[in-house]
């Protein structure tokens, strides 16, 4: 089982470090100054962006493990195909090695039956009675027998070469024989050539088939690394997120401080131009009492509009 800390270690990715990331508490953001609030909104931008580029370098390690995760799965594909390609081959070997084998055993079985109609098969073959016939001469030319053993021996021995002569006679009128026999074993050595492609075929079969078991299990290794370094993205880019949240409620609530601002400025001057209103209508009316006006009396009345 794959874990995150496998493929950070692997892949020499950097950890998300919760300590570096910045918080941001309702507290804080409504009670804070604005100094304090525009600094918070630099930490954050920076942040996000740190995370932001970490979630790209995440997500780019995570396609090029799905690419690889593809091209194992392309070449156990490629394994099967050829897998299956030398199976076809193997079972049509298979079917003619067991159409021939059928031919063979049925010409060998005429073989059988031809011998047993010449007789070939009674008694010794040919070769155990030339080699009688050799050891009986043997014992002939190299024992002392009595007249009645080695008139018997004799007898034995033209016995034995009347038995050859008539097996070898047969032999010599079985030229069809000779021919099935012939015709049987090549058809014979041709299913054995089947037999050799089947297993040469088989085996190169297997071969295939091993390649593509260890390329889906490499496949499914990669998948999973894929999948982790995923869960490390994700975790990334939610964090990023976040800090983009935040910072965008404190560029509102900085907003918001800068209107706050602006009305009380706007307060304040209203304020001021009532004062001077007031003023102003003062000295207009000691003006129009007859009381004489210095020149800041003048300007303040020019001011409001009074004079």
């Amino acid at each position: 089982m794959v874990t995150q800390q496998d493929v950070l270690t692997e892949y020499d990715v950097q950890a998300l470090k919760d300590a570096d990331n910045i918080e941001l508490t309702d507290e804080k953001l409504e009670n804070g100054s604005k100094g304090q609030l525009i600094k918070v909104a630099g930490q954050l931008r920076d942040r996000r962006n740190e995370l932001n580029q970490m979630a790209s370098e995440r997500a780019s390690k995570r396609d090029d493990l799905n690419a690889k995760t593809r091209e194992k799965v392309d070449e156990a594909q490629e394994h099967r195909e050829k897998r299956d390609e030398l199976n076809e081959k193997v079972q049509e070997h298979k079917e003619s090695r067991n159409e021939l084998n059928a031919k063979a055993n049925e010409l060998f079985d005429k073989v059988e039956e031809m011998k047993e109609d010449l007789e070939l098969d009674d008694g010794k073959n040919i070769e155990e009675l030339e080699e009688e016939i050799e050891q009986l001469e043997f014992r002939q030319q190299t024992e002392v027998l009595s007249t009645e053993d080695e008139r018997e021996l004799i007898e034995k021995i033209e016995d034995k070469r009347e038995e050859l002569s008539q097996k070898k006679d047969k032999v010599e009128d079985s030229g069809e024989l000779e021919e099935l026999i012939e015709e049987a074993e090549e058809v014979r050595s041709e299913a054995s050539q089947h037999h050799q492609k089947v297993t040469e075929l088989a085996d190169k079969a297997q071969e295939h088939h091993n390649q593509m078991i260890e390329a889906y299990r490499e496949a499914d290794d990669i998948r999973d690394e894929a999948d982790a370094m995923h869960e490390l993205f994700v975790e990334a880019q939610e964090a990023a997120d976040q800090h983009h949240e935040d910072f965008v409620r404190v560029q509102k609530r900085l907003r918001e401080l800068d209107k706050q601002e602006e009305q009380e400025r706007e307060d304040e001057r209203e304020e001021e131009r009532e004062a001077a209103k007031e003023e102003a209508e003062e000295i207009y009316q000691k003006f129009k009492e007859g009381e004489t006006l210095d020149t800041e009396d003048l300007m303040k009345l020019q001011k409001t509009g009074l004079l």
